[in-house]
């Protein structure tokens, strides 16, 4: 059969395949991973104008986010273990509907409670965005395995960078539920194209669901490369929360007095640097990613360490070597995580979306946490806290990779599962 819905892909151990994936479907892929992650931030900047019109608090309005996060680490932990143990097709689609319907619930919310609901559900159903990423994984050959994974994250990083930007023109122009409504028809168009577009998975393991979340820990006690890519992307994950989710507070104040329209626009420098993902994918496929994690985490340590001279400067210029440093650590970061990426892929093949959700779970936490550590660095000590704690947290992440390891193991090639055909 020669339809892309009849072809099935196989699980690990078959023979090594040629064939390249089609542009169309890497695109395909990108926007998809975009688009579903970027359900998590739209609400970020209108929770004010939110608030306002629905008669709730700050308090109970700050709980969005929170929920948003919540049922985002909730799903990677709990849901995305499923894309070895079923078809990672019929997956996307069912998140992708449930996503819809969520947003349309938020654009819908009659009160603050039903809109937390929704958030929760957002949150849990955005995780779609890694069952796409593994599936990228697993349909790439070997030898382009790093340039497709990060074409694919280049697509999920700008959706977080550039949601922000999006929402913020959206409720401004349009109102706030316009943007949710957008949201999902922007999820249907693109879980419309997955049913015609992305071909159905083989399950790489049949055991239970308890077994399955059990063999985390498994995974985790029985790869050091795993450990070792969890930490310091975790670390690095820190000074990345702090800055966004202190930046708005920080512009807000002296000598700046800037709106959150202009800590939106910072989003925009960021996208400069995921753009470059891609690049980094190909370096780690021809030069090796773990010089790719060095030099990332580096970049990183330099990009924050450079924001301590901010001070030191008028306030334009501050301005100026803020937006610098956004593009140097995004950029940092982003091809950090496509090398543990490309790393972690390559350890057990028939058990990726288990090891994606131990990274990005890791991931998360360090960004949980850094959110609340930057609120209390710059409450006890401004900006210059929150500086130093990510050019430490980023230190350390550097430390990691350059701590002397063994020798890998030899690991096993996949074939390119396009070209085999039922």
């Amino acid at each position: 059969m020669s339809s892309i819905h009849s072809t099935h892909v196989t699980g690990a151990g078959a023979a090594p395949a040629a064939c390249d994936l089609p542009t169309s479907l890497v695109l395909l892929l990108a926007t998809g991973a975009g688009l579903s992650v970027a359900s998590l931030y739209y609400a970020q900047p209108m929770l004010g104008v939110l608030g306002a019109d629905i008669g709730a608090s700050a308090r109970s309005v700050g709980f969005i986010p929170t929920l948003t996060q919540l049922g985002y680490a909730l799903g990677i932990l709990l849901l995305a273990p499923l894309g070895d143990r079923f078809d990672r097709r019929r997956i996307v689609l069912a998140k992708a509907a449930v996503l819809c319907a969520a947003l349309l619930v938020a654009g819908a919310a009659p009160s603050i409670g039903v809109l937390l609901a929704a958030s929760l559900a957002i949150g849990l159903a955005a995780t779609m965005a890694q069952d796409i990423v593994p599936a990228a994984a697993t349909l790439a050959p070997e030898a382009t395995r790093g340039k497709t994974v990060g074409t694919v994250m280049t697509g999920l990083l700008l959706g977080i960078l550039l949601s922000r930007v999006v929402s913020g023109f959206v409720a401004e122009h349009f109102g706030w539920r316009s943007m949710f409504i957008a949201a999902a028809a922007s999820i249907a168009l693109i879980g419309a194209a997955t049913w015609r577009g992305l071909p159905r998975f083989r399950p790489t393991t049949h055991l239970a669901y308890g077994a399955l979340l059990g063999s985390l820990a498994t995974l985790w006690s029985r790869h050091g490369m795993l450990r070792r890519a969890a930490l310091a992307q975790a670390l690095l994950a820190v000074g990345f929360s702090a800055f966004w989710s202190t930046l708005a507070v920080m512009l807000h104040g002296e000598p700046f007095h800037l709106g959150s329209a202009a800590a939106g626009a910072f989003g925009l420098a960021g996208a400069a640097g995921a753009l470059a993902a891609p690049l980094a994918g190909r370096l780690a496929d021809r030069r090796g990613p773990e010089l790719v994690t060095r030099l990332g985490a580096g970049l990183v340590v330099v990009s924050f360490a450079a924001m301590g001279l901010a001070p030191l400067m008028l306030p334009h210029a501050q301005l100026w070597l803020l937006a610098l440093a956004a593009v140097g650590f995004d950029l940092g970061m982003q091809a950090t995580l496509i090398a543990h990426q490309t790393i972690v892929y390559g350890i057990e093949p028939g058990a990726r979306s288990r090891l994606n959700a131990v990274l990005f779970t890791s991931m998360f936490i360090g960004m949980a946490a850094g959110s609340a550590l930057g609120a209390l660095a710059l409450a006890q000590w401004g900006w210059a806290g929150v500086t130093g704690l990510a050019t430490g947290t980023a230190a350390a992440a550097l430390a990691v990779r350059l701590w002397p390891r063994k020798p890998n193991q030899p690991q096993q090639l996949t074939s390119n599962p396009l070209c085999n055909r039922v």
